[in-house]
């Protein structure tokens, strides 16, 4: 699934792309794809002849303001625009007309035919339309009990160490849960540990406030390498051109088991821990 680094390069790069582009059309080939109410209709009717403002994140959640331009000074809300990519989607731009593919799901497309394509093998990926003055919680039940951003002030050392000091479950499972951060996923949520230099194993409340700290300050700064890589690739994940990301080629742990320790040289290891895989050094981590 797509992390937090490879869902912000898609952002970015709808941001480059997506500058001035107004909807000419929208085609839903695979209906459930629409999780919104209303269904594929709805969605539709709410996109055409809409202007694609800001995009925004918000965890795993890609978010486009939606507009209506009457004049250069003038703009009215349209709503929100949200797409979560799940396990397999991908946003693919296409600067001209090319043949739908076998899995893709839905098409948006400008008077000039520049397009952006949502193609998602699984078919677990979503895509909502949230209504001008609606919360975007009240359309998305998730959304709302989504933990604060890892660069974000509320991510503090206190905050975590409040969240972590009652729990008894591995730390690994807890950075996966959504409700206490946002964004990470088993990728980064190995990479951090092991920078920080705690074992996945570890029981959450077992964690001094030092390790703590340092386990917060390692998953910011793999996630930062993780966007300046352009996120990580090895099955699906392409950005927006296509391109894979590069994050893996420099990974500590991640997908490395039996392979040498980057550090000490100790084989990596693998385990499941609530049905997730998880690498670690079982030197450099203890």
């Amino acid at each position: 699934m797509p992390e937090l680094p490879e869902v912000e390069t898609i952002r970015r790069g709808l941001g480059r792309r997506l500058h001035n582009f107004r909807i000419h059309g929208v085609d839903v080939l695979h209906k459930s794809t629409i999780a919104s109410g209303g269904g594929p209709t709805l969605f539709r009717e709410s996109l055409i002849g809409a202007w694609i403002g800001i995009w925004q994140r918000r965890g795993k959640y890609l978010i486009a303001q939606l507009e209506d331009r009457h004049n250069s000074a003038c703009t009215s809300k349209r709503g929100l625009l949200v797409v979560h990519l799940r396990m397999t989607g991908q946003l693919l731009w296409q600067e001209r007309a090319k043949p739908v593919c076998h899995h893709t799901r839905v098409r948006i497309w400008d008077v000039s035919g520049r397009e952006i394509r949502f193609v998602d093998v699984r078919s677990f990926g979503k895509m909502w339309w949230v209504p001008p003055r609606t919360a975007v919680g009240t359309v998305i039940a998730s959304f709302r009990s989504l933990g604060p951003e890892p660069f974000s002030d509320a991510f503090s050392t206190t905050y975590l160490v409040e969240q972590l000091q009652q729990s008894k479950r591995p730390i690994k499972v807890a950075l996966l849960d959504q409700r206490l951060v946002a964004g990470v996923g088993n990728i980064y949520a190995d990479e951090s540990l092991f920078q920080a230099r705690v074992l996945p194993q570890s029981a959450c409340y077992q964690l001094s406030r030092q390790r703590v700290n340092c386990l917060r300050l390692s998953l910011i700064n793999v996630l930062k390498q993780g966007i300046k890589a352009g996120g990580t690739t090895f099955r699906d994940f392409r950005n927006l051109e296509g391109v894979n990301g590069n994050y893996l080629s420099q990974a500590w742990v991640y997908r490395r088991n039996n392979q040498p320790c980057r550090i000490c040289g100790t084989h990596i290891c693998r385990t499941y821990l609530a049905g997730r895989s998880s690498h670690w050094c079982p030197r450099c981590q203890t």
